[in-house]
């Protein structure tokens, strides 16, 4: 990161004036309610401020930078604990990273404001007629699935995150190889703390094109886990239909470990309506999650819920989802997921308005069905989604 920095300012001191600068305000007001009843209505205000800068100064060389400023107003509890992911996400696949959190610092009284920053993006981007080569901190993310990727691991964003147009930044070496018209050969190498190898990753993803229908496969270590994984995507009558699978290997060079090998796999269909209504359905099957409420907490415990980007706690689930365009101005989206065994539901209705050209206001809701734990500290569990809270937002977003 340091080394991408210091390769950065001379481009900015000798063509300032061909930076590219843009970014976005966006404003997230937020009020839930815990599962517990016995605990009032909670509430944010998170306010995130981005700046995205680029410079090509020639056809081979290409540089990019993102910060990102995050001032909040939020209950006090949430410093240490939210139940939702709002505002700054951070990624364990990073060389060096400054805390997260300016104010309050470590050993400040807590209060209601916080002000948080990310240094989201700081690459150098080399283009070759051979390969495509990029260095420092970027998105790294694969998947056609609509709701839950397998094979998207290494900064995946759960289902509940209300931002989610920027995938958080990993530091990286990658090369990306083109293989004739639409297919590709993709390595690289994600770094994690202090280069230590064991809670690094490093990937082979190849991708291809063939019978009308985009083939992918990717072969990642991480954190000396072994991960296969398989996308497939293609059209069927006017439909979109895709199939994205991962196999993990848990630790399989250090011998017995008491965490399972297991199987993911997420399988849909999407179709657009006239082009004023779309529509989804997904089937997603976790096979390391379980069947019984009561097994939830202890379960989080295997390799796939600590390193493996696993959050759902079930084993069957069904998302279906739509949009549709009320008016050239006005859409009304709905996106469902329900786990099958509990039975329980998240469901996300939301009402977007686009202002001006670059001006959108929306406001929805994340309600969850599904039996209440039975104690106040949430440590048993009757259903997966009965734990989460209900939680209804406006966003504000401005784009420059």
């Amino acid at each position: 990161m340091l080394i991408v920095c210091l390769l950065t300012v001379p481009f900015v001191k000798i063509a300032g004036a061909e930076l590219q600068l843009g970014g976005y305000y966006k404003n997230f007001f937020t009020a839930f309610n815990p599962p517990s009843t016995s605990e009032p209505m909670m509430g944010a205000v998170v306010n995130r401020l981005r700046f995205n800068l680029s410079h090509t100064p020639t056809d081979l060389l290409s540089l990019a930078f993102a910060y990102d400023f995050a001032p909040r107003v939020q209950d006090p509890s949430l410093f240490t604990e939210s139940p939702f992911a709002v505002g700054i996400a951070s990624s364990r696949y990073r060389l060096i990273d400054f805390d997260s959190r300016i104010y309050p610092g470590e050993d400040d009284l807590i209060g209601s404001v916080g002000i948080y920053h990310n240094i989201d993006r700081a690459s150098v981007q080399f283009s070759t007629d051979f390969a495509d080569i990029s260095i420092g901190r970027d998105a790294i993310a694969w998947g056609s699935a609509r709701i839950i990727n397998p094979t998207d691991i290494v900064a995946p964003y759960t289902y509940d995150q209300l931002d989610t147009e920027d995938r958080v930044g990993v530091d990286a070496v990658r090369i990306r190889i083109p293989v004739g018209i639409l297919g590709e050969v993709d390595t690289g190498y994600i770094i994690g703390t202090d280069f230590n190898f064991n809670k690094s990753a490093i990937f082979l993803r190849t991708q291809l094109n063939a019978v009308e229908t985009d083939f992918s496969i990717l072969l990642l270590e991480f954190q000396k886990n072994l991960l296969l994984g398989l996308d497939i995507a293609r059209g069927i009558g006017g439909a979109g239909f895709w199939f994205e699978t991962a196999y993990v290997f848990a630790e399989p060079f250090d011998g017995p470990n008491t965490s399972e090998n297991y199987l993911r796999a997420s399988v849909g269909l999407d179709y657009s309506f006239g082009g004023e209504t779309y529509t989804f359905i997904e089937y997603h099957f976790n096979g390391v999650g379980t069947n019984r409420p009561d097994n939830f907490l202890a379960n989080t415990t295997q390799t796939a819920y600590t390193q493996g980007g696993v959050y759902l706690l079930g084993v069957h689930y069904i998302a279906p989802g739509f949009t549709h365009q009320l008016t050239p101005l006005i859409s009304f989206s709905g996106q469902f997921l329900f786990n099958l065994s509990d039975p329980s539901a998240w469901i996300a209705p939301q009402i977007a308005y686009n202002i001006a050209e670059d001006v959108h206001l929306s406001v929805g809701g994340f309600i969850s069905i599904g039996k209440r734990p039975k104690n106040s500290d949430l440590t048993q569990f009757q259903s997966e989604f009965g734990t989460y809270p209900n939680l209804f937002f406006t966003s504000f977003h401005v784009y420059f």
